[in-house]
């Protein structure tokens, strides 16, 4: 068994055919059915099912299709170590985030990184949470930003987890329009006080689909106390979400650093402090950081450190926690 014989199974598996498999890693498809004659040779079980020109995967290539990706991550994390030696001036990160991080604290990161190791390249993976635990576990990120608790005991097992913000849940709407709040009525005893649940559900909102782990934190919310909110469209992904708010549409509960990169719209703060969310940095702890890596995640500290230092802009909406690495469950907290 060799690692050409793996990435050729597992390019088939990905692909479901042998001629666009051979063609993906510029081989003559012959040469690719040998290797892989021979890597089942070598295993004594078949791997694939060959009908009508598509392939499947069989009991055998299905048990064995995760442990290829993951020596094929693990080569590729050999190959890292080597490009270490040239002192940071040459190789990859790949790193995971969240949407909402991405829009805005993993752009201070990059920023940052990139200013300091020119030569490194960074590959970004944008999914949820969920996915992007999945994608550590199977080997095929470095370090992920996330906004999820690791709770399946498989993830538990092989992956770290380091707190490193809490972030307040804000509410956005059209500063052209009267606060919904009425916080900017003549007489208001504060304008720039936190609005209550209870307030909120009373005003229309652009809420986010279902399956949001913010939406799913703020609709819990509601109903712990007993109320039930004013939906004015629902679904929305984040980008759309911002826009229908700031045109009057109706108001949107987010992240408070992703307000603060849209100063165009009107933020308040939401009541009650439970609302939040904490982001983590996480990873294999089965696999060291390259010093690439390490690299990364002390840019990803200092920038969570100035974000939260006392006079920062947001500094009493989101607040740095943690320090130490972690690998435990936690409630979910909202992406």
């Amino acid at each position: 068994m060799n690692l050409e014989q793996i990435r050729g199974f597992v390019e088939i598996a990905q692909l479901g055919h042998f001629t666009r498999a051979a063609e993906r890693l510029h081989l003559a498809q012959p040469s690719l059915s040998r290797q892989i004659s021979t890597l089942e040779a070598d295993l004594g079980v078949e791997l694939l099912h060959r009908v009508r020109g598509n392939v499947a995967l069989t009991p055998a290539g299905e048990r064995l299709l995760p442990i290829a990706r993951r020596m094929l991550a693990d080569a590729e994390t050999a190959r890292h170590e080597m490009t270490d030696l040239a002192e940071l001036r040459r190789g990859r990160i790949r790193l995971g985030a969240t949407p909402t991080l991405c829009t805005s604290l993993v752009a201070d990161v990059l920023a940052a990184f990139r200013d300091r190791y020119p030569g490194i390249e960074i590959e970004i993976l944008e999914r949820g949470s969920r996915s992007l635990i999945a994608a550590l576990v199977e080997g095929a990120l470095d370090l992920a930003l996330i906004v999820t608790s690791v709770s399946s005991g498989a993830a538990r097992a092989v992956l770290e987890r380091e707190q490193i913000l809490s972030e307040r849940l804000v509410v956005v709407s059209d500063p052209t329009r009267p606060d919904p709040f009425g916080r900017d009525e003549t007489g208001s005893e504060d304008p720039d006080r936190p609005v209550e649940l209870e307030e909120l559900a009373r005003v229309p909102q652009v809420v986010f689909p279902e399956n949001y782990d913010l939406r799913v934190t703020v609709d819990a919310a509601f109903r712990a106390r007993g109320v039930t909110p004013l939906v004015a469209v629902e679904g929305a992904e984040m980008d759309a979400a911002l826009s229908f708010a700031g045109r009057g549409i109706g108001v949107a509960v987010v992240p408070a650093m992703v307000a603060a990169d849209r100063p165009m719209l009107r933020t308040a703060p939401l009541a009650d402090a439970a609302l939040s969310r904490t982001v983590s940095i996480a990873r294999r702890v089965d696999m060291a950081p390259t010093r690439a890596c390490a690299a990364l995640q002390a840019v990803i500290r200092e920038v969570a450190d100035r974000v939260t230092a006392p006079g920062a802009e947001l500094s009493n909406l989101v607040t740095r926690v943690g320090g130490a690495a972690e690998a435990r469950s936690a409630a979910p907290r909202p992406a």
